[in-house]
């Protein structure tokens, strides 16, 4: 769903880059307040994690793949602010590195995913929550719904934005961009469960969207040492998995395009992506490695260079940060 450059307008980039810009913002200034020693770490490992899950497109039909999103899976982890940022960070660094979704479309794939994709579907997420029986089964439940929902409104929001720039009529781009969608959904629903149902079985206590029951809850009783061991090594099992995904299961990941792609080509919009990429300093165009004559392992040694870079810089930024406000408060 990476818009490139060329699908938008310079008004459509302008208007959505504006409210992607207030959103984040806004999305900073809260999660400043949720902040705390584990938040960053965090936030570095779910972007990692959700950065190397995107590698990996999967087919669904007709020769078209679609891929991961994250969104509701971010807010689910880490709340929906801090999931919002977490996203960002996944976009900005896929089109400024991988030259994955175009820079003047920046502002469109930030909407798009990180501030419709989490917010959608976790306010859905949060309704459902309310109405269904409170128990596990149900939670999964409203957090796979949650999950498709995002991506088919998602989905909704690019076909307006393709439309309003005269990219491809809305009554084209919208049913076919949310009927493919909607199958990619599916995709999206089962591996979002499949992840919180893996780290509700190991640390129920870091999945914030999840109403934990008294036998959970009586694990942070245990003494501090042991909690912080028990939290690195959840981020660090993490992380592995995160390098995992992209340096053994990228390089396989399906060629067909996605559903985006798949839209633009079936009505004839696939000429209006630009020729020229508007940034030229992607060091890892297309997730490949220059220099690498092997396909594969020039994309097994870019998601890893990607995935490592991504948690180190969103660490290093945190605390960099951190530090800061801290300083400030003490001045």
């Amino acid at each position: 769903m990476h818009i490139p450059d060329g699908f938008v307008d310079i008004p459509t980039a302008a208007v959505t880059g504006a409210l992607s810009l207030g959103a984040v913002a806004w999305a900073v200034r809260k999660s400043s307040k949720e902040s705390g020693d584990r938040t960053i770490p965090l936030l570095g490992v779910t972007a990692a994690f959700i950065f190397a899950a995107q590698m990996l497109n999967f087919p669904i039909a007709a020769g078209t793949s679609g891929h991961f999103l994250g969104g509701v899976l971010a807010a689910a982890l880490l709340g929906p602010w801090i999931g919002s940022l977490a996203i960002t960070i996944v976009v900005a660094v896929q089109a400024l590195a991988m030259a994955d979704g175009g820079i003047t479309a920046l502002g469109a794939n930030v909407l798009n995913m990180a501030i419709i994709g989490v917010w959608a579907g976790y306010g859905l997420l949060v309704l459902l929550k309310k109405a269904l029986p409170r128990n596990l089964i149900s939670y999964l439940v409203a957090l796979a719904v949650g999950s498709w929902f995002s991506i088919a409104l998602a989905a909704a929001a690019c076909a307006a934005e393709l439309a309003v720039s005269g990219t491809i009529p809305l009554r084209n781009a919208l049913p076919a961009m949310v009927s493919v969608h909607m199958v990619i959904g599916l995709g999206e629903a089962l591996i979002t469960v499949a992840v919180a149902s893996a780290v509700l079985a190991a640390r129920p206590d870091l999945v914030r969207s999840y109403d934990l029951p008294r036998e959970s809850l009586a694990r942070t009783g245990a003494p501090r040492t042991q909690r912080r061991v028990r939290f690195w090594s959840f981020v660090v099992s993490l992380f592995v998995v995160a390098l995992a995904l992209a340096v053994f299961i990228s390089p396989f990941a399906s060629s067909a395009p996605d559903g985006l792609e798949s839209v633009a080509i079936k009505h004839g919009a696939e000429q209006m992506a630009a020729e020229t990429p508007v940034w030229r300093f992607s060091p890892l165009p297309d997730y490949q490695l220059p220099g690498i004559e092997s396909e594969t392992l020039s994309t097994a040694l870019a998601g890893l260079i990607g995935t490592a870079a991504l948690f180190a810089v969103v660490v290093l930024a945190g605390r960099a940060l951190g530090r800061r406000r801290t300083g400030q408060q003490a001045g």
